[in-house]
């Protein structure tokens, strides 16, 4: 079995390089934004850090093919590289420190592609998370200096923290009187937002977290960050890894409960 270990310091070498590039456009006066198709906010920055990240990947792995959310998927193979160079963009161009550059490598295997190794950069927060297959999840601001990280043993609803975005897109879909429930099951809830609560699953401050659409690039690097921190990261559907287009990750105790709650329809 592959160790993963050269790609895991190439994400890490890529992050440096993308947060050295984010933060020097943080809070910037004159910072550009534009309105993507989607209606969701896109800056300079974002542009920048994945081309950042496009081209040292294009020199350290040729052969490998890049998924990121500014530019698409280029090139073919079973390795692929996904991005999204800043995760939490609405937070960053208001100044809000919560956002992350995420890189993922997938590699073709049974049920498609599955995350292999996974860094999520938080340089504003002075934070870094990382795994690699098979190595557990660690927390920290380097390779050599970092904490292995582990999921709670939270194991009734009644004393858990739940962790979510928005409410919104609940109610779009017409769950968000199971979203309510649950939330009223809990010892507490926290909208955090974006990455993070899937990183305080992965080092048990948080017991579950969810969202109800999210985006291939939004979850290949959180899914094996929490999996590796003996977590269980699925979609709504039940369906293990970042396939499903939405997300529930938990301590595993709690995840059928979790799942129950999110998908009672009205």
């Amino acid at each position: 079995m592959p160790d993963y270990l050269d790609d895991l310091r190439l994400a890490h070498v890529l992050a440096d390089a993308a947060d050295a590039a984010t933060m020097a456009r943080f809070k910037a006066l004159d910072l550009k934004v534009e309105t993507k198709p989607d209606m969701t906010p896109v800056s300079e920055a974002d542009k920048a850090a994945e081309e950042l990240i496009r081209g040292q990947l294009q020199r350290a792995r040729p052969r490998d093919a890049i998924l990121g959310e500014e530019y698409g998927v280029e090139g073919t193979g079973p390795r692929r590289w996904v991005i999204d160079p800043i995760d939490g963009t609405k937070n960053y161009v208001r100044g809000v420190p919560v956002w992350a550059t995420l890189i993922s490598l997938m590699e073709a295997g049974e049920g498609g592609y599955q995350p292999v190794v996974g860094v999520v950069s938080a340089p504003a927060l002075n934070r870094r998370w990382w795994a690699a297959k098979g190595h557990g999840a660690f927390s920290g601001r380097s390779l050599t200096s970092a904490s292995r990280i582990h999921v709670s043993r939270v194991g009734r609803l009644a004393d858990a923290s739940f962790a979510y975005s928005s409410l919104s897109g609940w109610e779009e879909q017409g769950r968000l009187h199971g979203f309510l429930d649950l939330t009223r099951e809990v010892w507490r809830t926290r909208a955090y937002g974006d990455f993070w609560p899937y990183m305080m699953v992965a080092e048990g401050s948080v017991d579950i977290c969810a969202e109800p659409e999210l985006s291939l690039w939004d979850m290949a690097a959180t899914a094996i960050v929490v999996t590796e921190a003996g977590g269980t990261f699925t979609g709504l559907d039940g369906r293990p890894g970042p396939h499903s287009g939405n997300a529930a990750a938990s301590n595993g105790l709690l995840h059928e409960e979790l799942l129950g709650y999110l998908n009672q329809r009205h």
